[in-house]
């Protein structure tokens, strides 16, 4: 007796959906499957240099002629490209599908776990923040858990040369734009802690040790670290920061801070591809 769709027997309903797959169905998906790990590393192979049938058959342990039948597949899609003088390149179809990748994979969708962690640690609250035209504009925070707590709102935007974000975005930047960010906020924010000499000299320091302080800069008794976010390229895209109450950071503990914050900023920077 053929029960209909959403009947029941002893309580639970039986689905048809889903009929079991045959064993041959589960061969052929095996086979399948273990096609296109083996296509994944040819790709591998090329992407390290092996650029010849006799190189990417010994570095994966396979005959000349499975090599070859991947390789000529991933020819006709463009996943590789073939010349008899050079050999196996990558293809364009990988710059594509590299491209979609990068507007796929932000910021905030790549650090926000480990922010969560170093707020997680801390217990002070971290912050992400971009730079947009003159500004580091806040896309992410994650509250601390101290008495006291950090105003940060997201979508704000803060000036460069106070903050430990500002500061942090500018590290790669030379002498003459340090000295135009500087002048320029000056116009807008003359009673600053340091004169030019003195912010100049500590961007160095940052630099050097490849992170940056607000000691009480952009708002009394506020003390913050941050560090920056690296792509592929080795370009800063972004910075990561830990604020607290200055009662919470003596100088020992924001050494501590220095440290965690760097980690981070670099688990994010690898995770963007950064190879330093």
């Amino acid at each position: 007796m053929v029960r209909p769709r959403g009947s029941k027997r002893d309580g639970v309903a039986e689905i048809f959906d889903d009929p079991p797959e045959s064993p041959p169905d589960r061969e052929k998906g095996v086979a399948g499957a273990l096609t296109l790990m083996r296509g994944l590393e040819v790709l591998g192979r090329v992407a390290k240099g092996d650029n010849s049938l006799p190189k990417i058959a010994r570095a994966l342990d396979l005959n000349k002629s499975t090599v070859h039948r991947l390789a000529a597949t991933l020819v006709d899609y463009g996943f590789l490209s073939f010349t008899q003088r050079d050999g196996y390149a990558l293809g364009t179809r990988l710059l594509e599908l590299g491209h979609a990748a990068s507007r796929q994979i932000t910021l905030i969708r790549v650090a926000h776990d480990q922010l969560v962690r170093l707020a997680a640690d801390t217990g002070d609250t971290v912050n992400l923040g971009v730079l947009d035209g003159y500004q580091v504009h806040y896309i992410d925070k994650i509250p601390g858990t101290r008495r006291i707590e950090v105003r940060c709102v997201i979508g704000e935007r803060q000036y460069l040369r106070p903050t430990a974000l500002g500061k942090a975005l500018l590290l790669d930047e030379d002498q003459e734009k340090l000295r135009e960010v500087y002048l320029r906020e000056a116009r807008d924010f003359p009673n600053y802690k340091y004169d030019l000499k003195t912010w100049l000299e500590l961007m160095k320091v940052y630099r050097d040790g490849g992170y940056a302080l607000d000691m009480d800069e952009n708002e009394d008794l506020i003390r913050c670290v941050a560090a920056p976010i690296r792509n592929i390229q080795n370009q800063i895209v972004g910075a990561i920061s830990i604020s607290s109450a200055a009662q919470y950071v003596d100088d020992e503990r924001l050494k501590i801070l220095t440290d965690y914050v760097k980690e981070t900023a670099l688990a994010v920077s690898r995770d963007l591809c950064f190879q330093g």
